[in-house]
């Protein structure tokens, strides 16, 4: 007897993905996320020891059956580009057309980079077009949730819209973060505005929270494909769906609302924007508590990734105030915590924490070494770096500020050498160059 997945049972109940064309815009320069997307795309920042933060997203389409993907790549795309081709193709099933599929910028109906979101899926119609899909899916290789994207398909096609949108409810107050999504009892949009600074709109549902989007579209194709042309045209455009696309589409086209539906099976939905530092680094901080507040270890919505041929994680030496021990936390495979205390942290592959050091609340990335004594807590270690037997970081944050990027709610991250790595900058600079 075969035994089907509760994954695969959701997506066939859902609704059935195969004439749906997913388009993942993971384009962004991520100045937010200044200094880790500094010789990195923010979509494949490390996320939780192991997975790219472009994981999630991808994970979720193959969760919901969708298996045609195009992924849209801009800035600093190499690491993107080779994890996508190395751990992502051969997920799918090429003899059965299914494909994930890269798509730098080719300029071939334009000769700029992609100035929006809606210009990053123009610049690509043809594309698109190729594939001839029924409905094309919107969306970001920056989030950090859960959503089996059938069920959006699946209420895209009951209601009859020509557009659909997914919400989430949020507190008025945080308005201007999101695109405001005003919608009537029977789940139609009637009004959309791109991040204002605040609202009068309500949920239907919720009277004391407001609607708002997540980045998630779904277009029929014969919908999208004109509206994308048009925009093209016009000169005083942003070229964005939230401020361009989505507005002019109301009154002219059938819009509706998904609410959206969580697989994480919490209490509060989660989804997470991990735009900036620290809201990066308390998405970390959520999957490595006692009871992750985002599972990563619920088999019937598998997260995936590339995978590399570690051995498994050691934890060596149990002397009185030598003891390799790691509590509340995430440690990867190939890492050996030696002598060491890891506490509350994300401990990435392929990393060695030595005796008498004692690590705090901290994200530590790939093939990080750090020396005996050290004693670190609130920081964030890119891959690659060696920080020197009885460094201190965390504790000072005037001294720390002398030789790393501190964020200003005290979070310290410590990068490469950066006279070594493309766009040399100097620690002067990543306190007053980023852009906040």
């Amino acid at each position: 007897m075969v035994r089907h997945s509760r994954t695969q049972d959701c997506s066939e109940e859902a609704g059935n993905m195969r004439d749906t064309l997913g388009v993942l815009l993971a384009g962004g320069a991520g100045e937010r996320l200044f200094p880790l997307t500094r010789d990195r795309a923010k979509p494949a920042v490390p996320f939780a020891g192991q997975y790219r933060i472009i994981d999630i997203t991808l994970s979720n389409c193959i969760n919901s059956d969708l298996r045609h993907v195009y992924i849209l790549t801009q800035y600093k795309a190499l690491s993107l580009n080779r994890h996508i081709r190395e751990g992502w193709g051969p997920v799918v099933a090429n003899e059965l057309g299914e494909f994930i599929e890269i798509l730098p910028p080719m300029q071939r109906v334009s000769k700029s980079w992609y100035q929006g979101t809606a210009d990053a899926v123009y610049q690509n119609i043809y594309s698109i077009g190729s594939e001839e899909p029924k409905y094309v899916l919107i969306l970001s290789g920056d989030h950090i949730y859960k959503m089996n994207y059938a069920r959006m398909l699946q209420q895209h096609k009951d209601s009859g819209a020509d557009v659909t949108l997914a919400t989430l409810p949020i507190r008025p107050e945080e308005v201007s973060q999101f695109g405001v999504v005003d919608v009537a009892k029977n789940g139609e949009v009637v009004g959309f505005e791109e991040k204002p600074k605040e609202t009068k709109v309500r949920s239907p549902f919720m009277p004391d929270m407001v609607d708002a989007s997540m980045g998630i579209y779904l277009f029929n194709t014969d919908i999208l494909l004109p509206e994308l042309i048009k925009d093209a045209e016009d000169p005083n455009s942003k070229h964005d769906f939230g401020h361009n696309i989505l507005p002019k589409l109301l009154g002219r086209c059938k819009m509706h609302a998904f609410n959206f539906v969580d697989e994480n099976k919490q209490n509060a939905l989660y989804w997470r924007d991990v735009g900036t530092l620290e809201a990066y680094y308390e998405a970390n901080m959520d999957v490595a508590g006692v009871s992750p507040i985002f599972n990563l270890y619920d088999k019937s919505w598998p997260m995936r990734t590339r995978a590399y041929q570690y051995p498994p994680a050691k934890f060596v030496f149990g002397e009185p105030g030598r003891t390799g021990m790691a509590i509340n936390s995430i440690v990867a495979a190939g890492s050996i915590v030696s002598g060491a205390v890891v506490r509350n942290s994300v401990v990435s592959q392929d990393v060695r924490v030595n005796s008498y050091a004692d690590i705090d609340s901290s994200i530590l990335f790939a093939h990080v070494n750090v020396g005996r004594h050290c004693r670190i807590r609130h920081a964030i270690i890119d891959r690659d770096v060696h920080i020197p037997d009885g460094t201190v970081i965390g504790y000072d944050p005037a001294e720390d500020k002398k030789n790393y990027f501190v964020t200003p709610s005290g979070i310290t991250v410590v990068t490469r050498d950066y006279s070594v790595y493309e766009n040399p900058v100097s620690p002067e600079f990543m306190q007053t160059g980023a852009q906040w």
